[in-house]
């Protein structure tokens, strides 16, 4: 059954969550199958049962899905003098409502950031009353702060040519861009931040009842429907780019969900490029999620990619190398 039901999920990021809003959600558990599966095998092969034979099979017909949970290894390519760092980080307000009982955070994330000095930089829960001062970035662009939206932000030690903003309807989220001058080519940067559940990750599943479960599930299946449009509104405004684009940001779902394969189209995963690990990006206590993407456009190298185990939000940070091949 655990074996099917993976099997299943691995189409589930061609179910449009509009039409299919139930079925969508469980798209979120395929990290859960694939380790089940992964144990089944291990087991059936200790007792030496033929079943072992379905559990790999299985596991081997979805290979880039549980690649993309998993990473053994990561390509390695030289820098050259082309090369600079992009970090996708949300700060998470920089704990202004002090959810992490230190009241340094923001010292710290901008310490850190000072150390790891990434040439573009996009913020998502960024808040500009923070008084914290990036001296490192001349170049910035972010989203009104009196609009009621949760704020974006791109930093960067390039120049910013040209800038705009993607709205999301009846959403506190939204999405921003940045055209940079990086060396001699124009590129476009979008920094996308989609649609929060809301829902306590903290929460402990198995003491959930059957009514709080129906609302779990109902608040989900609001959420991927809104994500659809969201992904499908940023999607088209990529497809129109008249430069080469990077995207990067906290996409509130997982590789296995159709908003992931929407905004990804034919862009790289620098994870799955160049990652290593689980390439974990939320603080969620029941397994590995990784929610927080950096793509890029194939004409770009994708050198090292980091994740960062920072306690400095409920996300980590991620930072990978690009290059643009000549």
């Amino acid at each position: 059954m655990v074996a099917l039901l993976l099997l299943l999920s691995y189409g589930l990021s061609y179910v449009p969550p509009k039409s299919y809003a139930l079925i969508s959600t469980l798209s979120l558990s395929v990290p859960l199958l694939i380790v089940l599966n992964i144990l089944f095998a291990v087991y059936w092969l200790i007792k030496l049962k033929k079943q072992v034979v379905l559990s790999i099979l299985v596991l081997v017909v979805g290979y880039n899905q549980v690649l993309s949970f998993y990473k053994f290894s990561s390509e390695s390519t030289p820098k050259s003098e082309d090369t600079f760092t992009m970090m996708s980080y949300n700060v998470r307000l920089f704990n202004v409502y002090n959810w992490i009982n230190d009241k340094t955070i923001p010292t710290k994330i901008q310490e850190f950031i000072s150390e790891e000095s990434p040439n573009i930089l996009c913020f998502q829960e960024y808040d500009s009353s923070t008084d914290l001062d990036f001296k490192a970035y001349p170049f910035k662009h972010q989203t009104n702060p009196s609009n009621n939206k949760s704020e974006l932000a791109i930093l960067s030690t390039y120049k910013i040519l040209n800038s705009g903003f993607i709205d999301f309807p009846n959403s506190a989220n939204s999405a921003i861009y940045a055209d940079i001058l990086v060396k001699s080519d124009t590129l476009r940067v979008y920094n996308v931040h989609l649609q929060s559940s809301g829902i306590d990750t903290n929460v402990d599943v198995e003491s959930l009842d059957s009514e709080q479960s129906n609302k779990l599930l109902k608040r989900l299946r609001i959420t991927f429907k809104a994500q659809q449009s969201q992904a499908e509104l940023v999607a088209n405004h990529v497809a129109k780019s008249p430069y080469k684009v990077l995207m990067c940001g906290d996409f509130n779902n997982t590789v296995y969900s159709y908003v992931y394969r929407i905004l990804k189209g034919d862009l790289l995963d620098a994870f799955e490029t160049s990652g290593t690990g689980f390439g974990s990006t939320f603080d969620f206590k029941y397994f590995p999620v990784r929610i927080d993407f950096i793509l890029a456009d194939q004409s770009f190298k994708v050198g090292t990619f980091k994740n960062y185990s920072v306690p400095y939000s409920d996300h980590f940070p991620i930072l990978t190398e690009l290059t643009l091949h000549k």
